[in-house]
């Protein structure tokens, strides 16, 4: 793996799993020696991380990992809903039923609860699922970098058991409608779930603060 994609991917781990929390400066010399690169590879992987949005340059040789606020999530969620609906209609009229009812049944079987690691796994491949069957390249490169921006938002929700319980049963109901073949259910299922998700997350900020 090239220098440059190697510090992009620890340093986009650590900004997402928190490790790097919102407003850690990265400074340059510092962040080169602590990563074991150069500061060319290390400035390349700042400024792939800065197009994502994760990172904003505070001067010419700092950079800070950018805040996550309630007006961020929102606007997140705002764009996450019209691709994310679009995204679920467009599977359901391309329907691939065989794929989409083995992750209903999976997410039917999975205690989100006891195992968000592997709960969260499985919204991973419902993804890619859901990627693969609308074939449309611009969707899915705007759905990424949604996604990005998304694991740090998941990790305001991972406390409270009650809503990744019903977190797994609306992405049952919307596999299970792309599965049928029913894109106006499916939208429907997603546009409920991405409401009651971002009223979640803003009460777990709300509790935090």
């Amino acid at each position: 793996m090239r220098a440059g994609d190697r510090a992009y991917t620890t340093l986009l781990d650590e900004i997402q799993s928190g490790a790097l929390a919102p407003g850690t400066v990265l400074a340059e010399v510092e962040q080169a020696t602590r990563l074991g690169v150069s500061r060319t590879p290390l400035r390349e992987a700042l400024g792939r991380l800065g197009a994502d949005g994760l990172v904003a340059q505070a001067s010419p040789r700092v950079t800070v990992v950018t805040e996550v606020d309630a007006r961020n999530i929102r606007e997140l969620f705002e764009v996450r809903r019209a691709l994310e609906e679009t995204a679920a209609r467009l599977a359901a009229e391309r329907r691939e039923a065989a794929v989409f009812g083995d992750l209903a049944a999976r997410f039917r079987d999975v205690d989100p609860a006891a195992d968000p690691d592997a709960y969260y796994a499985l919204i991973a491949r419902f993804d890619a699922a859901l990627d693969a069957a609308v074939t449309n390249d611009y969707l899915t490169a705007a759905l990424k970098t949604v996604r990005t921006h998304l694991v740090r938002v998941r990790r305001l929700a991972r406390a409270n058991p009650a809503r990744l319980a019903a977190s797994g049963s609306e992405h049952r109901l919307i596999a299970a409608a792309v599965a049928a073949g029913d894109a106006d259910l499916a939208a429907h299922a997603t546009h409920v779930h991405l409401h009651n998700a971002l009223t979640s997350i803003l009460d777990s900020l709300e509790v935090a603060e």
